[in-house]
C-alpha cells in the first residue's frame, strides 16, 4: 500500500487500521506481548487461542456494544 502522489503527512490506508486494531487486541493477552515461545507453532497456537477467547467473550456479551465507527448518523431533512 502506497500513499497517494499528492498526499502530505499522515494518510489513512484502506483496511490497514483494521489489521492494526486486531493486532492491538491480540497484544492484550500477556503471553503475546513478548516472544516467550521457542517454536513458531506454539506462538501461532497461542495467537489462535487468544483470538478464540476474544470472540467467545464478544459473542456471549449480554448487550451488544456499538461504537462510533458503526453508529449511523440520523438523516436530517
Amino acid at each position: 500500500m502506497v500513499k497517494a502522489a499528492g498526499a502530505k503527512g499522515f494518510v489513512v490506508l484502506p483496511r490497514r487500521w483494521k489489521v492494526e486494531r486486531t493486532i492491538g487486541w491480540c497484544m492484550n493477552a500477556r503471553r503475546n506481548a513478548r516472544d516467550y515461545e521457542r517454536l513458531l507453532q506454539h506462538s501461532e497456537a497461542h495467537l489462535n487461542w487468544a483470538l478464540i477467547t476474544m470472540m467467545t467473550r464478544r459473542l456471549t456479551r449480554k448487550s451488544p456494544r456499538t461504537s462510533q465507527w458503526t453508529r449511523k448518523t440520523p438523516a436530517t431533512g
